[in-house]
């Protein structure tokens, strides 16, 4: 299982072994449990595989947590070109800056499960004609669909 929830602006993802992947969306710093990730580099830290790719002066954070993909990304100003979308292979979990931007940069990733996030997040779902209600937090126990795509709105 993992669960996803959203403090005022820290998005947690954790791991059915309480592994905490910690997301702080106003510094865009990104840790694992208690180790800050502040350069590109692979590694594994608690049962958690990390990649991070730097492009255009932006990091990209690749997580596997619990055999699921789970791309973060903290940008929506940088060109899509093949070099970065081969990163973006096979994503379930998609954590995204919301914008109209970033809008198109997910139809051209097309993840599983969808989490925006920031002040543009409504902007970002409303581009993609989905109106849902926000929650506190997200549980994920099953499989995911590979013909759509689910949306969470954390609060």
């Amino acid at each position: 299982m993992i669960e996803l929830s959203n403090k005022s602006g820290i998005i947690t993802v954790v791991d059915g072994s309480k592994s905490k992947i910690i997301f702080d969306t106003s510094s865009l710093k990104v840790s694992i449990d208690d180790l800050d990730v502040v350069h590109p580099w692979e590694f594994e830290k608690s049962g958690i595989l990390l990649e991070v790719k730097e492009y255009n002066e932006t990091l990209f954070y690749s997580f596997t947590i619990e055999g699921k993909h789970l791309l973060i990304i903290t940008s929506d100003s940088f060109e899509l070109k093949e070099k970065i979308l081969t990163f973006f292979w096979d994503v379930d979990i998609l954590i995204i800056v919301g914008s109209k931007e970033s809008a198109k940069i997910f139809e051209s990733i097309e993840a599983r499960l969808v989490v925006p996030y920031g002040d543009g997040k409504s902007t970002f779902l409303t581009a993609l004609w989905q109106h849902i209600e926000e929650v506190d937090s997200f549980k994920m126990k099953w499989e995911f669909s590979l013909d759509s795509t689910e949306f969470v709105n954390l609060k």
